[in-house]
């Protein structure tokens, strides 16, 4: 080096970010979805608009909670140079669009959700366990709860989807883990069937020893009786018009909220050849929306004290913050297409988000709500910074806040000098 030169000053390049959306992207395993076409034979048909580029755009509609076909494409088409950095991503033309979320099939999207879901558990095993404290933890017992929720769509969809005689809907079924509350068995149907009929395949994959919880919705004897012969333990509400007669009555035990503890025995002919064996009933006092509930349970676990039953029901209602979350906060409300296909494809990209949300969170340790944490999220999509130091920033108590920028560009232009003490 010449004389003159001090090294000491000059300024080291900066390091530049992947953006935001690109990053969450990316925990996508590059070879997945083009595989994945291949299987479902959606790659033999795609010309100008690769199956790649139409993931990458449903999730950036949920990730953005894009109204229109047009809110989508206008918006890819300003951000196309960045989203060419997605792995070669194109912007859609809305015919396009709209024609892939019709035509392709959306078993493709159904591969895509529990491929990325099983590679992060498998990849992260402590993401799939969840935190280890509560009552899931205190039985030692794989806990799973089933439900459903009524997705509302608009009434153009009545040809496939009649709900009411003027109104039209899907319906979710699902099985969640309480220990990790990510999702272990998903269905997606119109909401004209029953929930019961689909409380077989719901309960298809679970294994002796482990728990179930479900809701009136899924009562349905037959199946108790399978599972009980299967070595799983359930939890429900009785039916009021529940005809039985108590077989013996057990001690209630020291908690006050339970009132009664029997074992019963079905009545009627139908009744007791679908469960002919003895069933517990429990009836205790819950609380519910601040408010104390009388409630009555049915069980085929006999050990358990009266308290824990009622507690284990409770833990159901976690399962209706499950459906709070991707409700209110990922677009299952306006719908890019009108057809069962697209509104498959919409779902299921939406069950997508909200595991790879799920995952950032874990990742940084976000204490705060989901919903605080998409809507951060959607603000920076496009910005060239670290998820993860963004969400310790604004998520943590550790977090210093303030700008995401460096002091020199975020002030007004002319002011700079001021702020960094240059001036003379």
């Amino acid at each position: 080096m010449g004389q003159g030169v001090k090294t000491k000053n000059l300024k080291q390049p900066s390091r530049r970010h992947a953006t935001v959306l690109r990053q969450l992207v990316e925990l996508i395993p590059s070879h997945l979805v083009p595989k994945l076409a291949r299987v479902h034979g959606v790659d033999a048909r795609a010309r100008t608009f690769s199956p790649w580029s139409h993931v990458v755009t449903l999730l950036y509609a949920q990730l953005a909670h894009a109204l229109s076909l047009n809110d989508v494409c206008d918006a890819l088409r300003l951000w196309a140079t960045p989203l060419r950095a997605l792995r070669g991503a194109t912007p859609p033309s809305r015919n396009n669009l709209s024609h892939a979320n019709k035509t392709r099939d959306a078993a493709l999207a159904e591969a895509v959700f529990w491929q990325v879901l099983g590679h992060l558990q498998n990849t992260f095993p402590s993401f799939s366990r969840g935190p280890t404290k509560g009552l899931a933890w205190r039985f030692r017992r794989t806990i799973h709860v089933v439900d459903a929720t009524v997705i509302q769509l608009v009434a153009s969809c009545l040809d496939w989807a009649k709900h009411r005689r003027r109104k039209a809907a899907a319906k979710c079924h699902l099985r969640l883990s309480l220990r990790s509350l990510l999702p272990g068995f998903v269905v997606i149907d119109t909401a004209r069937e029953h929930d019961s009929r689909r409380a077989r395949q719901l309960c298809a994959g679970l294994q002796a020893g482990e728990i179930v919880l479900f809701d009136k919705g899924y009562y349905e004897l037959a199946h108790f009786q399978e599972l009980a012969q299967r070595g799983i333990f359930f939890v429900t509400r009785a039916k009021d018009n529940l005809a039985c007669r108590v077989k013996k009555r057990l001690p209630r035990g020291h908690d006050p909220r339970v009132l009664k503890d029997e074992l019963i025995v079905l009545k009627g002919h139908y009744a007791r050849q679908d469960y002919p064996g003895a069933l517990r009933r429990v009836t205790a006092r819950v609380e519910l929306d601040g408010e104390e509930r009388v409630m009555v349970f049915l069980t085929n676990h006999t050990e358990w004290s009266g308290g824990s039953v009622a507690d284990l029901y409770r833990c159901r209602w976690q399962i209706e913050v499950f459906f709070k979350q991707i409700k209110q906060t990922l677009q299952l409300a306006d719908f890019l297409g009108h057809n069962a296909n697209a509104v498959k494809w919409q779902v299921w990209m939406a069950l997508l988000v909200y595991v790879l949300l799920r995952f950032q969170a874990w990742c940084s340790g976000w204490a705060h709500s989901f919903s605080r944490l998409l809507t951060l999220l959607r603000a920076a999509l496009w910005l060239p910074c670290n998820v993860g130091e963004l969400l310790k920033r604004y998520g943590t108590a550790g977090g210093r806040g303030g700008t995401l920028m460096w002091p020199r560009q975020s002030a007004l232009p002319g002011f700079s000098a001021y702020l960094m003490g240059q001036h003379p």
